[in-house]
């Protein structure tokens, strides 16, 4: 059954959504905040800054309005960093009806409140759109989507009825979809991996090899897990496609910002300078300062998070942090395991 979808945010990410709605029949209207972006997608069927080379389906609509992006439409997908979403959601509430699905695909926490984006939103809409709200989350780099190669993901909402309509929107060939009730260890594991990516740039640039980078991403899940488990996940989504399978993704693939930021800042380069040159929203920065925070509100140790905050806002040397990890007091892998799961 063919949908009426809106799409809000036209950067990589929400421009690949687009194209896959669009591709499976459903009738998708983008919204680009600046009105020239939203005319080259519309015109010439391209949105070069963020997908250099790539030629979008002809059956999308792009608008800088809100508003026409939003009336008469089933099903709203919100694909703003996170820093833009309570903003935008604020706008989008008077155009949108009580039935409407409500998905984002945000991986961040919103700066100094620390809130998952399905609390933002929830506090945005309403109460009647709290309970369906669905988060889509997982490995899946937006190169390689709009190049159709087969990617899977996981949809988690509090109603299941949300999340299989969600998954009936986005599901086809190339973009296989699961459920997943656990909203919070979805959004969590989405946010807090891109920290580690962070890190595993930083290896990486330093060239410590490929034993250190297995190392970062395994402790990083157990750091993952610990958190998400204190704020109320399941330990079991850490396992699945939005824990280990984005991190592992994330930390190991060049088309990841947050690695090449964190490779960038290894070779030397001030972090203003990084975000400056890359374009684009790196989503980690502003996650390694909630991480930070939220270690101490939940009391849960995050050495990794702890060190990268002191190289990324303290000038910390990076093989310092490496150096000091390694150092660090003695432990059982499986008490520490157990303890944080």
């Amino acid at each position: 059954m063919k949908g009426r979808v809106a799409v809000l945010g036209a950067g990589s990410w929400g421009t690949v959504l687009a194209a896959v709605l669009a591709d499976n029949g459903h009738e998708v209207t983008l919204w680009a905040r600046r009105d020239e972006q939203a005319k080259e997608i519309d015109q010439a069927h391209t949105n070069r800054k963020y997908l250099p080379d790539v030629t979008l389906p002809v059956t999308m609509r792009a608008t800088s309005s809100l508003a026409e992006a939003l009336v008469d439409k089933e099903a709203v997908l919100f694909a703003v960093p996170s820093h833009s979403m309570r903003e935008i959601a604020r706008e989008a509430r008077q155009w949108m009806t009580k039935d409407m699905l409500v998905i984002h695909a945000a991986k961040g926490f919103e700066i100094d409140t620390w809130k998952r984006m399905s609390e933002v939103l929830a506090e945005e809409l309403g109460t009647e759109h709290k309970e369906g709200i669905t988060v889509l989350s997982g490995p899946s780099h937006a190169e390689e989507v709009i190049r159709r190669c087969p990617t899977t993901v996981v949809v988690a909402s509090q109603a299941e009825q949300a999340a299989e309509r969600a998954q009936m929107l986005f599901m086809n060939s190339y973009f296989r979809v699961y459920t997943n009730p656990d909203v919070i260890g979805v959004e969590v594991g989405g946010a807090l991996k891109n920290i580690i990516a962070l890190a595993a740039g930083l290896v990486d640039g330093l060239e410590f090899g490929d034993n250190a980078r297995a190392a970062l991403i395994t402790r990083g899940l157990a750091e993952i897990a610990r958190l998400g488990k204190a704020m109320g996940a399941e330990p079991i989504t850490f396992v699945g496609l939005a824990g280990v399978g984005d991190l592992v993704v994330t930390c190991t693939s060049r088309h990841s910002r947050n690695w090449r930021a964190g490779h960038m800042i290894s070779q030397g380069k001030k972090l203003d300078e990084v975000l400056r040159s890359m374009g684009m929203v790196v989503e980690g920065v502003r996650t390694t300062k909630a991480a930070y925070m939220l270690k101490d509100r939940y009391r849960v140790e995050m050495p990794i998070a702890e060190q990268l905050y002191a190289v990324l806002f303290a000038e910390k040397e990076p093989a310092q942090a490496v150096k000091e990890l390694m150092g660090r007091g003695r432990t059982q892998e499986l008490e520490e395991i157990v303890g944080g799961w």
